[in-house]
């Protein structure tokens, strides 16, 4: 299946769904606090998206049941809202999706509750720098996967090492659509597959673990864990390549 490439207005279309998403993320941002539990966390997202005229469009995608993933401590991705209160220390990712007009945005962050240990500091600065890393060295001509091996690398040089089975993507019309972005190269050669044009959209999510890289679906068939048990990070935004270079359309 063809990557499309977007043209200038679609792209504005595509901005506007995801500066919603931007704006519930910095909302719950400011309100993670001691004392908050992840379905009032949802709740208080769902309805600044419905509020600007959106959708949550996870909600009910592939039968998922709220509007954030909220994904707890070891909890990397997919993490479904619960009743727990978020303690100090706590390290809590959000990741959002909408709707609007057709048009569909995508974007995660992982914050600190409170006052967290250095590692746990680490854990997240590593998935954030990769995401920002990733992005400012995206140009027209290069191969998704030199992008993906070059996060790897980030990844890695971090001291820590991407989650696999589970990648960034293409977005427009549907949540997910081509290319496939993972965070690490898949084969041997970085210089093969797709190349990366003006007028294309995706997102990237570095999706990261401590030692593990293989994903673990806990009980309820959504929270994917590390099989080393311990805790990870996880940031995305949706970009459009214009101009030869990536603009972040997932900000506020």
């Amino acid at each position: 299946m063809a990557i499309a490439l977007r043209k200038s207005d679609e792209i504005e279309k595509l901005r506007a769904a995801n500066k919603i998403v931007g704006g519930a993320l910095e909302l719950l941002k400011a309100n993670t606090k001691v004392g908050m539990t992840l379905r009032e966390l949802d709740a208080m997202a769902e309805d600044y998206i419905r509020s600007h005229g959106a959708k949550p469009s996870f909600k009910g995608l592939y039968g998922f049941p709220n509007a954030v993933c909220t994904s707890l401590n070891q909890v990397i991705i997919h993490g479904i809202p619960t009743d727990y209160k978020l303690q100090e220390g706590d390290v809590i990712g959000y990741d959002i999706g909408t709707e609007l007009d057709g048009w569909f945005g995508d974007a995660a962050i992982t914050v600190a509750v409170g006052k967290v240990s250095q590692e746990d500091e680490a854990l997240i600065a590593c998935a954030k720098d990769t995401l920002y890393h990733a992005i400012d060295n995206i140009k027209e001509g290069m191969r998704f996967k030199e992008l993906s091996y070059l996060m790897e690398k980030f990844i890695v040089s971090r001291g820590f090492v991407p989650l696999r089975n589970f990648c960034g993507h293409g977005i427009g019309k549907k949540p997910h659509e081509e290319p496939e972005i993972p965070n690490y190269l898949d084969g041997n050669n970085p210089k093969s597959g797709p190349k990366i044009k003006n007028g294309m959209v995706f997102c990237l999510e570095p999706m990261i673990c401590q030692k593990d890289t293989k994903p673990i679906i806990l009980e309820n068939k959504w929270d994917v864990v590390s099989a080393d048990g311990l805790r990870g990070s996880h940031y995305e935004h949706t970009v459009a390549v214009i101009n030869g270079k990536a603009e972040i359309l997932s900000l506020a």
